[in-house]
């Protein structure tokens, strides 16, 4: 059965600010997609490499106002509804982004079609909203027209600072928005939700303390490597060991996601986390950290 997915974010960045971003043409090709045509009241359109099933429009505007826009988005072979809202709130702008058809959590995890994708696709696009909107530089968007999954970023961070975090259950877990437990050593565990909720945790294939890590999550490999770059780290991230056939988007998009989220962790001094309480139908309980 599908349901609604719903997520939340905020910024510190003005409500008309976030609303320009959101509505214009230009912009949206700069954090959202590789081409966009906006003419409101009538049309609101993305596509290109950069989206799910992006070979062509698939959207049609249904609503808009200075609060709000609503449109249909035909993918994963459904006629799916998304609302995007924006609004004042504690000082801070909210986005609100829900859609319809979602498939639940396990469907997503498992990525059984483009459906699967949805969430966190819109998790990274929302990501790159509010770092647009803050003007700081965005992470690489998700290319659903290759199987080549790696990229880099620079953290202005040292080294070791960075590396911490990415090996430090605690701190990890705090960034990245979700529980993981991890033991940093080769032949180690590292388990989504935590070990007593993951009974098949991945495994380290191999760890060099501050530079390298290699996990395989069980027909999927990511690897992180550190590199001292100006004062501060260039982060290489790569996922292999698939089907290339068959890549796995989804979980690219959700890593892509986190690693924005770990450069605001270490370049932001008063860093708070972007998300507050998202609705996801099927969430295991405790799996998430912020919100």
């Amino acid at each position: 059965m599908s349901e609604t997915v719903v997520l939340r974010v905020r910024t510190t960045a003005p409500v008309e600010r976030v609303r320009q971003a959101v509505t214009d043409a230009g912009e949206l090709g700069t954090w959202l997609a590789e081409h966009a045509a906006v003419e409101l009241p009538d049309r609101f359109e993305f596509w290109g490499r950069y989206t799910p099933e992006g070979d062509q429009p698939h959207q049609t505007l249904r609503h808009v106002d200075d609060r709000s826009l609503r449109f249909g988005w035909r993918v994963g072979g459904e006629d799916t509804t998304v609302e995007i809202s924006w609004a004042a709130k504690d000082g801070d702008t909210v986005v609100t982004l829900s859609q319809s058809h979602f498939a639940g959590w396990e469907a997503a995890v498992a990525e059984t079609g483009v459906l699967g994708h949805l969430y966190t696709y819109w998790a990274l696009s929302l990501a790159n909203l509010v770092d647009h909107v803050e003007g700081r530089p965005l992470t690489p968007k998700v290319d659903f027209s290759t199987p080549e999954m790696r990229t880099e970023v620079v953290i202005a961070a040292p080294v070791d600072a960075v590396a911490r975090s990415l090996v430090e259950s605690e701190q990890h877990s705090r960034w990245f928005g979700a529980k993981i437990d991890i033991e940093p050593w080769e032949g180690g565990r590292v388990a989504m939700g935590g070990f007593d909720a993951n009974p098949e945790p991945a495994k380290v294939l191999e760890f060099v303390p501050g530079e390298r890590m290699r996990v395989d999550w069980g027909g999927m490999v990511s690897t992180w490597e550190l590199a001292e770059s100006g004062g501060g780290t260039r982060l290489t991230f790569v996922q292999s060991g698939f089907d290339t056939g068959r890549p796995p988007y989804g979980a690219w998009a959700g890593w892509l996601s986190g690693v924005a989220e770990l450069r605001r962790y270490h370049e932001l001094a008063d860093w708070r986390p972007i998300w507050l309480q998202p609705d996801v139908p099927g969430l295991p309980d405790g799996m998430l950290t912020s919100g």
